[in-house]
């Protein structure tokens, strides 16, 4: 027994209690301070991240809506192919992570095995591909080119392959109907980038890693409706990753399918005729270089003059867009950018700028015209025309005497528009320009809308150029020290030219009007622009934004948004300006320099009009035009490095027409080879289901048409324009 009486203990225990209840009470405070922390200050970010960590989504991609031409066949679709694709998920329940199965796999497929592990790794910051950067719940495809063989063996021998599944697939394809490439105008797909799916993640249609993007082209200008909204399912799954239960399940709407202005038949014909025009002018003799044409690139638009839309849209040298799909090789990616490759990824009717040559003379003839000179007045057409010691001359020195401002678009006299040009450049106050100088050529051109893009519904358009003062002071500005610094007073030519613009390289010399009035120097247009300006003159003068697109019609069929022709502008000519430039164009195409490529042809039933160009440029060989109109079509074509605008682009030009209005050589019309004797108004035929009927179109066939006109020797030599 204790000797301690009772009252000795009686405060030690009271201590020691107090001790422990303040110890308590400060845990239980710690601990419900740090469940406030967790559950109330931060619990909304702890309870996001536990759901992200127990509901995955698998995605199941939408199907990609068609692009189709005018009549509903099919430019761009999509193909059943049989895509083998493996559960990363269920491979990681294996022992080995699934290596055997891989292995066992590649030899089904033959392929390596160590290429079917690495598509099935997941992509970060420190593997380089080939790796998987979706979400690794969602099936990772292998191949889309398996063999009926091959998926057999999979689903048959199911249990040598858990975790792999051969499916078909729906996989984009171009399938160039009638031999219609139609390439730059499609563009072609490529895998969505992190930076798109950050920047669309507050849009109303935020891409899925799974998304393929389109990158030019249709694709890319009508991506939004053609993706669709893919299909999400969310599985709940425990720590370990595996799946517990499904939470919810949004069902993929398919894609919109865009219907085109583009005839599939006329494309196929463009194309052809582009493409052999350049052939024929490799055959033939530049005497100024002492050389064949190099005729290394080229373009063509078709274009219905009442509305805007592009019929038919070709640019050589061309690419398959199929060899996007499933991704393009470094080969292949290679062989269409590298410096040897001639850069075919562009699409030279919209973004191809070279100097117009006289096709611009329309704009040169409107300008004369509203700065007081009348169309029918006489102006002097001698073979030169001289600036102080500077000799500007018609080609081959021909002149014609005096004749009026029709006669001289007609046989593409240039003196005529260097005397106009000089006599305003002169008004204008000449080397010391007026304050409010009136500069009617570059106005003019401006308002016929040169110098910006036409606003068509294709991503890169460039805007050319018109050389105005305001571009030449820039222009002086940016070069200047370059200039100064290269020029030489008696070097070579180069560093003589060099000198003169260091010195006065922002003045609009009498040289520069001259040059420009005839569509030389500076100037730059796009075939799209000439396009849209000879349609303007067929219509009566609206400007109007060219459009391939026609319509949207939704994935279900029961939607359909017209795209209908939209105005930029006016011409900027009086109604009789237009008709007497109507005549003068018309009589190109029947006794000026374009008519002996339109020998036959029913001017009676089918007006034509015409200008042809041939534009000088430094270093290169001279670029081919030919411009064109009736009262449904205007058809502009252009060739690099081709020669003469009659010469190299005449028969091929004259060769389309021939297809669409069903003409042979004796201008006699059979509108059973018509191709589109009058412009397609009406939409092709929606299905129920959403699908669009197609009528069978086949590859073009010239020799069922009419023999190709041939260009000779003496043509090409003998001819300007």
């Amino acid at each position: 027994m204790s000797n301690i009486p009772e009252t000795g203990r009686t405060p030690r225990v009271q201590i020691r209690l107090v001790v422990i209840q303040v110890l308590v009470f400060s845990l239980l405070f710690t601990l419900g301070g740090r469940l406030w922390y967790l559950q109330i200050r931060n619990g909304q970010e702890y309870s996001d991240e536990a759901k992200s960590n127990h509901v995955q989504q698998v995605v199941q991609p939408a199907v990609r809506g068609s692009i189709l031409d005018a009549r509903g066949v099919p430019l761009a679709d999509n193909e059943t192919r049989l895509v083998v694709s493996a559960s990363r998920t269920e491979l990681l329940k294996m022992k080995d992570d699934g290596e055997d199965v891989l292995t066992r796999l590649a030899g089904v497929l033959e392929m390596k095995p160590r290429e079917v592990m690495d598509k099935v790794r997941l992509c970060d910051a420190k593997t380089p591909q080939p790796c998987w950067n979706g979400s690794p719940y969602q099936p990772i495809p292998i191949t889309d080119e398996a063999t009926t063989q091959q998926a057999l063996t999979i689903r048959e021998r199911a249990e040598d392959f858990p975790g792999i599944t051969a499916e078909p697939t729906a996989v984009r394809r171009y399938p160039a109907p009638g031999k219609a490439n139609t390439a730059q105008v499609l563009g072609y797909l490529s895998p969505v980038t992190d930076e798109e799916i950050t920047k669309a993640q507050d849009t109303d249609s935020p891409y899925l890693r799974s998304d393929q993007v389109g990158r030019s082209g249709l694709e890319r200008t009508y991506d939004k409706e053609l993706r669709g909204k893919a299909g999400v399912t969310r599985y709940e799954v425990d720590n370990l990753g595996r799946v517990i239960g499904e939470a919810k399940n949004d069902e993929a709407k398919p894609g919109s399918s865009v219907v085109t202005s583009i005839d599939a038949r006329v494309q196929a014909v463009a194309e052809y005729e582009l493409n052999e025009a350049m052939k024929a002018a490799r055959r033939s003799f530049d005497k100024n270089t002492g050389e064949n044409y190099k005729a290394d690139s080229g373009a063509v638009v078709v274009m219905e003059a009442k509305t805007g839309r592009v019929v038919a849209m070709a640019s050589l040298p061309n690419y398959d867009p199929n060899s996007w799909v499933g991704g393009i090789s470094a080969k292949d990616y290679a062989k269409l950018t590298g410096p040897k490759s001639n850069f075919p990824l562009l699409n030279r009717a919209i973004q191809g700028q070279a100097a117009p040559g006289s096709i611009f003379k329309v704009v040169s003839s409107t300008a004369a015209v509203n700065a007081g000179y009348p169309f029918d007045g006489h102006y002097p057409c001698p073979s030169s025309y001289s600036i102080g010691g500077q000799v500007f001359k018609n080609f081959e020195s021909q002149g014609y005497g005096d004749i009026t401002i029709g006669r001289a678009l007609e046989v593409s006299c240039d003196t005529v528009y260097y005397g106009i040009a000089h006599k305003e450049w002169q008004k204008d106050g000449g080397n010391k320009p007026k304050k409010n100088a009136k500069d009617w050529f570059y106005r003019t051109a401006h308002q016929f809308g040169l110098g910006k893009e036409t606003g068509i519904d294709l991503p890169n358009e460039v805007s050319g150029r018109v050389p105005d003062r305001q571009w030449k002071q820039k222009f002086y500005e940016a070069n200047k020290d370059a200039w100064c610094k290269q020029g030489k007073k008696d070097g070579s030519y180069v560093e003589k030219i060099a000198y003169e613009n260091c010195l006065e390289g922002d003045r609009m010399r009498a040289g520069d009007s001259v040059n420009y009035s005839i569509g030389q120097g500076d100037t730059l247009v796009t075939p799209i622009q000439m396009a849209t300006i000879y349609a303007a003159i067929s219509n009566g003068g609206t400007l109007y934004d060219p459009t391939v697109g026609k319509a949207i019609v939704s994935g279900d069929g029961r939607t359909v948004k017209e795209i209908r022709p939209k105005s930029h502008g006016k011409l900027p000519f009086s109604r009789k300006t237009r008709n007497e430039m109507d005549e003068a164009l018309a009589g190109v195409a029947t006794r000026g320099s374009a008519a002996w490529r339109f020998g036959g042809w029913p001017q009676d039933k089918i007006p034509m009009h015409a200008k042809t160009g041939t534009a000088e440029v430094y270093g290169k060989q001279t670029t081919s035009w030919f411009a064109t109109y009736t009262k449904d079509y205007s058809i502009v074509m252009t060739i690099s490095q081709g020669g003469t605008g009659s010469g190299a682009s005449g028969p091929a030009v004259r060769n389309i027409y021939d297809a669409i209005y069903g003409l042979d050589d004796s201008g006699e019309q059979d509108l059973k080879k018509a191709l589109l004797p009058t412009p397609q108004k009406s939409l092709p035929k929606i299905q129920s289901d959403g699908s669009i009927e197609a009528p069978e179109i086949k590859p073009y066939n010239p020799a069922s048409q009419k023999p190709a006109q041939e260009q000779t020797l003496a043509a090409v030599l003998g001819r300007r324009d």
